[in-house]
């Protein structure tokens, strides 16, 4: 048994050196620079993800990394901050025709829905305009939850696993759970970190260069 892993396995780990190999090459032209700028981020950008999503076509419009289970529309209608990779984790879906915002340092888990906008009530072919979708700084999002159109979430609003968020909690500092979502606890504001790490990039986006690009592409 250990012999046949060994014999799968090495193909695999000359694959991953391969990989390697070419982040280290590619980064050398200041596009790619983010194979290794993101390297030691949450949500780092692999050769793999931009293949999928730049080559194949996997969610192009996206300007951050996104796995290709997961789907985004309307992705200039959408503003993302630091730490930020709505529908990196499997299965989520972002629909953003009236616009979503999410902060800084905000964790998304998989199988996430957020919604801006949804089908008219006496006319299916038509979408409801809503108010946009704000997500604070350092909010979770738990696996199978609901973002629905309109919702405001103030910093630190936890939601829990399978949650239908249908209101809003500006207030934040608090864990939210349920369907429809209620307020299950408060959190203590001055035992909440509110911690800063060196990103160099926003999604594919350097830095220092997103503000031109926000006001050039995104309509938020």
């Amino acid at each position: 048994m250990r012999k046949l892993f060994i014999v799968f396995s090495e193909p695999y780990r000359l694959l991953r050196k391969i990989r390697f190999a070419l982040e280290r090459l590619l980064s050398i032209f200041p596009a790619f620079r983010f194979l290794v700028a993101t390297r030691k981020d949450e949500y780092p950008i692999t050769l793999t993800v931009w293949y999928r999503q730049r080559f194949l076509g996997n969610n192009a419009g996206a300007y951050w990394p996104m796995h290709y289970s997961s789907s985004v529309s309307y992705p200039k209608n959408i503003l993302v901050g630091k730490g930020v990779c709505p529908g990196y984790m499997p299965g989520c879906y972002l629909h953003g025709l009236n616009g979503i915002l999410i902060g800084d340092y905000t964790f998304i888990a998989p199988n996430v829905g957020i919604m801006s906008a949804n089908h008219d009530l006496y006319d299916l072919r038509k979408q409801t305009e809503h108010s946009p979708v704000v997500i604070g700084k350092y909010c979770w999002l738990g696996m199978n939850s609901m973002i629905l159109p309109g919702v405001e979430l103030g910093d630190f609003t936890i939601v829990g696993a399978g949650a239908i968020v249908t209101r809003s909690f500006k207030e934040g500092y608090c864990v939210v759970a349920g369907n429809p979502a209620t307020v299950i606890k408060r959190l203590e504001p001055s035992e909440c970190n509110r911690y800063e790490k060196d990103f160099s990039h926003i999604g594919y986006i350097p830095i220092s260069r997103f503000n031109k690009f926000r006001k050039k592409y995104l309509t938020i």
